[in-house]
């Protein structure tokens, strides 16, 4: 019994002391942080700040190009190697972001975006176009067949509408939300204290203050990375 409890408590101790350890190789974000440069595939390439160098992109495109990341977008697939040194593909539109001059950016509604506040927390800004049929009073049945095949009433066209949104990225699970208070609210359940004292504003405070709240949470519950 002595042993299985001095067993026990050696796990224990080393459990702790790789905690310790761990928590020392850890840096804080502060908004002099760098990211390292390159494409991050994954949102978890982004949390260890680990992503895909320059250097290892196969590409025709010079990259002392100021315009590297602008121009490699464009494609469809990129190829790169990886740590074994092997070819591997991927697609752009799947791809989670890059890093450019140490700046996070998000690809977000088929383009890329700076993440322009950054912490357990983010904020940014992006585009987002949306289609909506448009309503011809000419065709009062809504049919493609009420003209003949040669009428230019046949099809009607799509309005198209681009406006700039809000939006959030949760930095512990990589969720995407949108810059509401309901999301807010979810958000701040990690730190009780905050949340509740959020709950107690009335519903306008509460629009008013969502920037507010969310630096709040950020300067409570630090974010880290490894210190690579």
């Amino acid at each position: 019994m002595k042993s299985l409890i001095l067993l026990t408590s050696f796990l224990c101790f080393t459990a702790w002391v790789s905690a310790q350890q761990d928590t020392s190789r850890l840096i804080q974000y502060t908004p002099e942080f760098k990211f390292r440069d390159g494409l991050f595939l994954s949102f978890e390439q982004v949390q260890q700040n680990n992503p895909i160098p320059v250097s290892m992109i196969i590409s025709p495109v010079s990259y002392d190009d100021p315009d590297f990341y602008d121009k490699i977008l464009q494609y469809k697939i990129i190829q790169y190697f990886d740590q074994l040194g092997t070819v591997q593909e991927m697609q752009v539109r799947d791809l989670w972001g890059y890093s450019r001059n140490g700046i996070l950016h998000i690809n977000i509604n088929d383009d890329f975006y700076r993440i322009t506040y950054i912490g357990k927390i983010c904020h940014f800004v992006a585009s987002l176009t949306t289609y909506n049929s448009y309503y011809n009073p000419y065709n009062p049945y809504g049919s493609p067949y009420y003209y003949p095949y040669y009428s230019p009433y046949r099809y009607y066209p799509d309005r198209r509408t681009t406006e700039m949104r809000q939006y959030l990225l949760d930095f512990t699970t990589g969720n995407i939300l949108d810059y509401d208070v309901p999301e807010i609210e979810v958000l701040l359940m990690s730190d009780p204290e905050l949340h509740d004292e959020y709950l107690s504003l009335s519903r306008r405070k509460r629009r008013q203050s969502k920037f507010l709240y969310i630096r709040k949470f950020n300067d409570r519950n630090p974010l880290y990375f490894p210190d690579i």
